[in-house]
């Protein structure tokens, strides 16, 4: 069992002082980055607005934040990948749609350092998430079980609403630990499993099998978080209700799970005897293999998105890859890959960087004795696992949403850990700053 003394630590003052104006805007933009995300026609854009609109008072009050080499670390991060977007956008000659979606990345660095300046009480990140997840996996289940949709979706493609769901749910599995630390404890644990069960039903009912294949790797991140302060009957029957719940998914018709994961198996079949090279998969596997092949000619700058399209369209008209596959998708469906063909080495790098760094930062928090605080970490960790996993089957940065959610949960997440005493320093008040 999880023991009091795993959260013996001080806790922050941002918990037991009363919040002010400025923190209880913060919660509100917080709490409204999941709860709507996808309930709501781009739900996932308005807490991020306003948390960089509320920056603005950053400059007003001008409050100590005194920032060290992680803080640096995540900007430089978030940074370094809207800076060799832009670059390669305006050499590609795409004009502000190529700009676009890479400065959303610049514009998270204000909106952490307006959270770790005025961090919002935990409950606003943690409830808004149980409840999107709740929603999205609501929604679903009524699209799939009712209306009788084939794949349920939301005001996003489909891909993206799966795996966001699937995303919300397991970041409320991180909450887990928060929950148990609180006055309300069972009431929060409700909540927190609700919102992962019906997140992950909201992914399943999707059908979007790309967030499926990460499971396991979820699984271990939240062993190594929690699982050394479980008990052996505990662990026993966590791991029975994993894999119960998984066979139960699977040999239920409803969930369209069985049919999804057959379907795989018969694409794959039907591309390598040549059959067909336009099924999910094998559409998959054509743009692979036409990345690949523009890869090699330019692996240094890549070729920008408008001379990726050029590139595939020559493919398709050699036959090297299926000419309505070539001429249909203007990405091959995977982000290291479409980083790769598009920028060249140094996007590549710039991707890896933003994933693997903030991973790696906030790893080392999750063996925080703090529960409160190494929720957050284990939240950390989970969301660059996820993307990781969305973007070997979709190039997940691509879209609105996929961008929107990653650069402002990660300055979220961030922003709060230090904002709340974590990462070894605590955010220190400018005189007359209302207590956090």
């Amino acid at each position: 069992m999880i023991t009091p003394t795993d959260s013996a630590s001080p806790v922050s003052p941002a918990s037991i002082h009363r919040s002010s104006p400025v923190q209880l805007y913060n919660g509100l933009a917080v709490f409204l980055l999941g709860a709507i995300a996808l309930v709501v026609p781009s739900g996932y854009s308005l807490g991020a607005v306003m948390l960089l609109l509320g920056s603005v008072v950053l400059v007003i009050k001008r409050p100590t934040l005194g920032l060290d080499r992680r803080d640096l670390a995540i900007m430089s991060v978030l940074a370094l990948y809207a800076v060799i977007r832009i670059a390669a956008a305006w050499w590609d000659g795409q004009g502000w749609p190529g700009v676009d979606k890479p400065s959303r990345f610049m514009l998270a660095i204000p909106a952490m350092l307006l959270v770790m300046a005025y961090p919002p009480r935990l409950s606003w990140l943690w409830a808004g998430l149980a409840i999107g997840a709740i929603g999205a996996g609501s929604w679903a289940g009524w699209q799939k079980l009712v209306a009788g949709v084939d794949r349920a979706t939301g005001y996003t493609y489909v891909i993206q609403f799966g795996n966001l769901s699937m995303l919300m749910g397991i970041l409320c599995l991180a909450g887990l630990g928060w929950a148990y630390v609180q006055r309300q404890r069972h009431a929060w644990l409700g909540l927190m499993a609700a919102g992962a069960l019906l997140g992950v039903l909201g992914s399943l009912f999707s059908g979007s099998r790309g967030g499926w294949v990460g499971i396991p790797f979820v699984l271990l991140v939240l062993y190594r978080g929690y699982g050394r302060h479980l008990s052996l009957k505990l662990k026993i029957t966590a791991l029975a209700v994993v894999v119960g719940g998984g066979a139960l998914m699977y040999a239920l018709p409803q969930t369209g799970v069985q049919p999804r994961v057959l379907k795989a198996f018969d694409d794959i079949e039907r591309y390598a005897s040549g059959e067909s090279r336009t099924s999910s998969l094998g559409a998959r596997f054509e743009m692979w293999k036409g990345a690949t092949h523009l890869v090699m000619e330019k692996p240094l700058t890549g070729w920008g998105d408008n001379g990726y399209r050029r590139g595939m369209r020559a493919l398709g008209d050699e036959d090297i890859v299926h000419p309505r596959v070539a001429k249909k998708y203007g990405h091959p469906h995977n982000e290291f890959l479409n980083e790769l063909a598009k920028r060249g080495v140094f996007g590549l790098v710039a991707l890896l960087a933003l994933y693997l760094i903030p991973m790696r930062l906030f790893g080392r928090q999750m063996a925080d004795r703090n529960l409160e605080r190494r929720s957050l970490a284990i939240a950390g960790v989970l969301l660059s696992v996820a993307y990781i996993d969305f973007g070997l089957s979709q190039a997940f940065l691509a879209h609105n949403s996929g961008t929107m959610m990653f650069a402002f949960l990660l300055a979220v997440l961030w922003g709060l850990l230090r904002g709340h005493g974590g990462a070894g320093q605590q955010v220190s008040d400018n005189p007359g700053r209302a207590p956090a």
